[in-house]
């Protein structure tokens, strides 16, 4: 009775210690990714010292530098915030939260002005109308903004908070797997299958550390899965085309 008593209070020491290394793994993992997917168009040339190209071949405008120097900083800024939870300053890591917040808030104002400004020059990846594809990088907003803003409200519960951060992370990480040629070959089912995968794993880890699945996965898993054939489906109809139009007057 005793040996069990004392044993106990282990299992959530040992969690904690799995948590820390399979959200570091994930970090690190879709951050590889983005400079992977990123890295023929952004990266490599910024380190290479050579002229900014977008997907299309098309020369970065000032706003595509905002763009992507806000969603860098993100990635940065979530290696750095899941660090300071791996190392237990939670402090800092609270701190910088507010700031996490603001940068969420431009990243989704740059993020639709892009995805307009885009669509307006019509540009789209090959096979796709620009019109139609909007709703890609627009729905990609409208998830991310719901997952930021929902795990801000339950920052108190990091069960809940972490997973809601992460999933925030993994509904803008299709743009990176789309520039993958491999993964750019199988079109949308192919970039959003395998976006889908990361959502998987964190699954498979609550399985396998916790024997349940935690309720932020299981919505918000949902929420991600679905919103991908319902983009396809809007962006098909006379509506979402006039909308399309009267946006892309706009700039």
């Amino acid at each position: 009775m005793a040996t069990a008593t004392a044993a106990s209070p282990a299992t959530p020491r040992k969690v904690g210690a799995y948590d820390r290394v399979f959200y570091t793994t994930m970090t690190l993992a879709m951050a590889g990714t983005v400079f992977v997917g990123f890295g023929p168009t952004f990266y490599f040339r910024v380190l290479g010292s050579q002229p900014l190209i977008s997907q299309t071949g098309a020369p970065f405008t000032p706003l595509l530098h905002f763009h992507a120097a806000l969603f860098t900083l993100w990635v940065v800024l979530f290696v750095v915030q899941t660090a300071l939870v791996a190392t237990d300053r939670v402090a800092v890591h609270r701190r910088l939260g507010t700031a996490g917040a603001v940068l969420a808030v431009l990243m989704v104002m740059a993020g639709v002005g892009t995805a307009i400004s885009a669509a307006a020059r019509g540009a789209a990846p090959p096979g796709f109308d620009p019109l139609r594809f909007l709703a890609i990088p627009l729905g990609d907003m409208l998830t991310f903004a719901t997952f930021v803003s929902t795990a801000l409200y339950w920052r108190r519960d990091k069960e809940m908070h972490k997973r809601l951060m992460l999933l925030a992370y993994i509904s803008i990480i299709g743009a990176a797997l789309a520039r993958i040629p491999a993964v750019a070959q199988m079109g949308p089912a192919g970039f959003f299958g395998f976006t889908l995968i990361f959502v998987v794993a964190g699954i498979a880890y609550d399985v396998g550390s916790r024997r349940r699945v935690h309720p932020a996965y299981l919505w918000g898993g949902s929420f991600l899965a679905a919103s991908v054939p319902l983009r396809m489906v809007i962006s098909s109809t006379e509506a979402w085309k006039t909308l399309a139009e009267a946006l892309t007057r706009m700039v």
